[in-house]
């Protein structure tokens, strides 16, 4: 991944606006473009050739925001997705077909990195904060202040771990810190029942919106609005 010296990162965004699908669809439109698009790049579908998982951050995610289908390319994922995406006439999920007469796109650089001012976003999608390990540390916590001190933690290791998947190198002096305010909700994933948050936070960093912090970004979760 290739970002400017300024710190900005270039982002694609492909909606189908005609078509309505709930949230949790959002796997469906990975498995069908994936396997649709399967021969073209591993980046689709964060897969090479043999199998095995492409252990990085993902070039394309693929959300259902306000029941609209949205694909965020981001670097080699923003150049590839126009090329493919451009050429197509319908989706088919679960056996239904959805005619697509009308794309939306959009191109821009967003900027990434560290902020001298705190930044405030919300999550459009519920954030998968939690870990097996961690998961187990959260449960074990029975005071608020516990928990929310963790996700606070916990959230600032995400932006991490996207800076770092961005190849962006932190001064010493450019320490992050984040304050949160969500909710504990639950989600079915791979038909097991899993603890997620959706809410607010700020943090002293710049997030392209559109991006996805956590577990499963690339099936939509943990996906970033800036307020």
């Amino acid at each position: 991944m290739t970002v400017t010296a300024q710190n900005t990162i270039p982002i694609t965004r492909i909606q189908f606006p005609e078509i309505k699908l709930m949230t949790r669809d959002a796997h469906k439109l990975r498995g069908y473009f994936g396997n649709l698009f399967k021969e073209h790049s591993p980046i689709l579908h964060n897969h090479y050739e043999d199998g095995s998982l492409r252990y990085r951050y993902p070039s394309v995610q693929y959300k259902v925001l306000n029941g609209v289908p949205t694909l965020i390319g981001i670097g080699e994922g923003g150049s590839l997705l126009p090329q493919l995406f451009l050429k197509i006439r319908e989706i088919t999920l679960d056996g239904n077909t959805y005619p697509v007469s009308s794309k939306n796109i959009q191109h821009n650089q967003q900027e990434i990195g560290f902020s001298e001012e705190l930044q405030s976003y919300s999550f459009e999608t519920l954030w998968m904060a939690l870990n097996q390990e961690n998961h187990r540390n959260y449960l074990k916590l029975t005071c608020l202040t516990e928990k929310k001190k963790m996700l606070n933690t916990i959230i600032v290791g995400h932006v991490l771990s996207l800076f770092s998947n961005m190849d962006i190198i932190l001064d010493a002096d450019q320490r992050l810190m984040a304050m949160t305010q969500l909710h504990e909700k639950t989600t079915k994933f791979k038909d097991n029942t899993m603890i997620a948050f959706a809410g607010d936070f700020v943090i002293n960093a710049h997030i392209p919106e559109g991006l996805g912090l956590g577990k499963s970004v690339s099936r939509g979760f943990g996906t970033v609005k800036k307020i």
